[in-house]
């Protein structure tokens, strides 16, 4: 243990001293020669610290781990990126199912996590986030909802809770891709990033068809259409199976808080790097055809 920490300090320091002789040499001849009175030096701006805010991502906590499973479909933000360099300030719009209190209330809620979360890794950065969520609420009628709360609130990025309500509903997969679809199609057409936060872990429900059929249409049309999803079902899934695996199972209330805890986590993280995600060949921005 001793000896990993006296390596970390000792790869700290050298990286340190390495990115210092890079500035060094980076500077202009009559810079690192002439004297005189120093030259003052500009704040730095969302820009030029890209980088730096990238590598100083927190790991992911030991608890929310869950190996090679593919809980975040990553998609750029470029909506939410402009708004960090021109105001540095965030309107992030919740929408979906109203937000769970931690046992911990004085922790507040998990949407106060990634407000947290972001403002921890940006430094500078203003977290806004505006509640509206709705219980139960399918997805054909947050569509028109969101519309109306977009005009409100001017978001620069809307999360929305998504596909559980439609699918204890039975509605129609193809309807749900449909409404789902035109909504996405919307609200970038009006310049505002999305992030889908998908279906509850119902274990009950492992292998009910129309379920993990609602839970598949959420991951195509977000793939389909370039939107960030964190797929809050694969992470309570496997959540579950490591800690039966590890003797420690979790009763369904505190891994239902787990789940959220980490799903915050894995969507603050998504957020986060959604800012310097390389550009891809952009989607068609139209619903998917089924």
């Amino acid at each position: 243990m001793a000896s990993g920490v006296a390596r970390a300090g000792r790869n700290g320091s050298l990286k340190w001293l390495l990115l210092m002789s890079a500035l060094v040499a980076g500077l202009p001849a009559h810079a690192s020669g002439q004297q005189g009175a120093p030259t003052a030096t500009a704040p730095a701006q969302p820009a030029q610290t890209e980088q730096k805010q990238e590598e100083s991502l927190p790991p992911v906590t030991r608890e929310c781990q869950v190996g090679t499973i593919e809980v975040v479909t990553q998609s750029p933000l470029p909506n939410v990126l402009k708004a960090w360099r021109e105001r540095q300030k965030i309107v992030i719009l919740a929408i979906g199912a109203a937000p769970i209190v931690r046992r911990d209330a004085s922790a507040g809620g998990y949407y106060d996590l990634v407000e947290q979360l972001l403002e921890q890794t940006f430094k500078g950065l203003e977290v806004e986030i505006v509640h509206r969520g709705v219980s139960g609420e399918l997805v054909r009628d947050a569509g028109a909802r969101i519309k109306m709360e977009v005009a409100l609130v001017k978001p620069d990025l809307v999360l929305w809770q998504v596909g559980t309500a439609d699918a204890l509903a039975r509605l129609p997969t193809e309807d749900f891709e449909r409404s789902l679809g035109k909504t996405l199609v919307w609200l970038k057409a009006h310049d505002v990033d999305v992030a889908l936060i998908g279906l509850h872990y119902i274990k009950a429900l492992t292998k009910d068809p129309h379920y993990q059929a609602i839970r598949k249409s959420i991951k195509k049309v977000a793939t389909e259409l370039g939107v960030l999803r964190v797929g809050r079902y694969e992470a309570m899934e496997t959540i579950s199976r490591l800690r039966g695996e590890q003797g420690t199972p979790a009763g369904r209330s505190r891994l239902t808080e787990a789940a959220y805890e980490c799903s915050a986590e894995y969507l603050a993280r998504a957020i986060a790097t959604g800012l310097f995600h390389k550009d891809r060949p952009k989607p068609a921005d139209k619903p998917p055809s089924n």
